[in-house]
C-alpha cells in the first residue's frame, strides 16, 4: 500500500526524504564509523551471542602442512596424515585478506512509502550505503543485488570506492523511479532471492535490507539454504504508521492499480491494519529465531546512523 496523501502539506519529489540522491548517499561516507559486521562484536551488538558465533568472517586459506609442534592447536590435526606417516602433522591456515559482502536491496514499490523522517525506500538506500561505506572501509569486497518489481540489478563484488559508488548510482536510480501508482510484485522477493543464492559460493555475508513484503515459506526456505554456507543478516525497514494507521479523517492510498480515500478513525480499520502488519513482522521474527539469524529492525522516524550504532552496540 502506498502512502499518497494524509493531512497537510506534500515534499518536492527532489527532496532527499522522498528520493535519496547520489550526493546524499555519498555524504554518508563520513558517518559510517563506529559499527561495523565482522564477527568480534560489542557485547551489546545484537550480532553477539548466538548470532555472533555464527558468523565466519573471513574464510580460511589452506597454506601448508608441517609436523605438530608445542602449543599448535589439536583441533588442526590432520589424522590420516598423522596415521599415515606415525607423526601427528596439523594443517595450517591464513585468515583470506577480504571476504564478500553481498547487499539485497529492496526498492519495490512497497518501499515508496512514508509518514515521518523519510520514504522507507529511502531509509534502504541510506542503510545501505552506511553498510556499503563500513564494508569498504575494513577492506572487504562489495556486491550487491538492488530490485524493484520489474527487475534485478546485480553489481560483482569488488573492493574499491568505484563498487560503493556504482551501487550508490543504482540506488539513486531506483528512488527517483519510485512513485504512486506502480504495481508491486510480493513475488519479486523471492526472485531475487533466488538469483542472489545462485551466484555465491561460500562464507560469504548477505544482508537484506528491506520491508519482507512477499515473504512467504518459499522464502524461509531459501533463506535457510542460504545461510547453511553463508552468514545472512535481516534489516527490517517499517514506518510508525504500518503499526498503527494514523487517525486522520482521510488517508488516500492505493495498491498500485486502484486508489481510495478511506477514514483512519474507525476502530474495524485500524484493527485489521494493525493485525495484518503484526502477523507479517511475527512470521519474519519467528521464521529468524529458528534458523539463528539476527534481525535489525530500522524504522522511518529516525536517524538510520543512530539505530545501526544502537543495534550493532557502536559509538559515535
Amino acid at each position: 500500500m502506498n502512502w499518497l496523501r494524509g493531512g497537510k502539506g506534500s515534499l518536492a519529489p527532489t527532496d532527499d526524504r522522498v528520493a535519496a540522491s547520489l550526493a546524499h548517499l555519498r555524504a554518508l561516507e563520513f558517518r559510517a564509523r563506529g559499527f561495523s559486521f565482522l564477527p568480534r562484536q560489542p557485547v551489546q551488538s545484537v550480532l553477539t551471542g548466538r548470532h555472533g558465533s555464527r558468523l565466519r568472517g573471513r574464510g580460511l586459506n589452506f597454506e601448508e602442512l608441517r609436523h605438530y609442534r608445542p602449543g599448535d592447536d589439536i583441533r588442526t590435526m590432520d589424522w590420516k596424515v598423522t596415521n599415515r606417516t606415525g607423526k601427528p602433522h596439523v594443517r595450517v591456515y591464513t585468515e583470506e585478506r577480504e571476504r564478500s559482502v553481498h547487499l539485497l536491496v529492496d526498492q519495490r514499490v512497497s518501499m515508496f512509502f512514508g509518514s515521518r523522517r523519510a520514504m522507507k525506500s529511502v531509509v534502504a538506500a541510506e542503510v545501505a550505503a552506511l553498510a556499503a561505506w563500513r564494508v569498504l572501509a575494513v577492506g572487504d569486497r562489495l556486491g550487491a543485488l538492488v530490485f524493484d518489481d520489474q527487475q534485478c540489478h546485480s553489481l560483482k563484488p569488488r573492493r574499491s570506492r568505484e563498487a560503493v559508488i556504482n551501487l550508490l548510482s543504482r540506488l539513486a536510480n531506483c528512488n527517483a523511479a519510485l512513485g504512486a501508482g506502480q504495481r508491486s510484485r510480493p513475488d519479486q522477493l523471492n526472485h531475487a532471492l533466488d538469483r542472489l543464492s545462485r551466484s555465491l559460493g561460500h562464507d560469504a555475508l548477505v544482508i537484506y535490507i528491506g520491508d519482507g513484503y512477499g515473504w512467504d515459506d518459499r522464502s524461509d526456505e531459501m533463506l535457510k539454504r542460504l545461510s547453511q554456507h553463508n552468514d545472512v543478516i535481516v534489516i527490517n525497514v517499517f514506518d510508525p504508521a504500518e503499526v498503527t494507521l494514523p487517525a486522520l479523517d482521510e488517508l488516500v492510498v492505493s495498491d498500485g492499480d486502484l486508489q481510495i480515500a478511506v477514514s483512519g478513525t474507525r476502530e474495524e480499520l485500524q484493527s485489521q491494519f494493525r493485525d495484518s502488519f503484526s502477523q507479517h513482522v511475527t512470521h519474519m521474527r519467528d521464521v529468524l529465531r529458528r534458523y539463528g539469524l539476527p534481525l535489525i529492525e530500522v524504522d522511518t522516524e529516525n536517524d538510520p546512523v543512530d539505530q545501526l550504532l544502537r543495534a550493532l552496540g557502536g559509538s559515535r
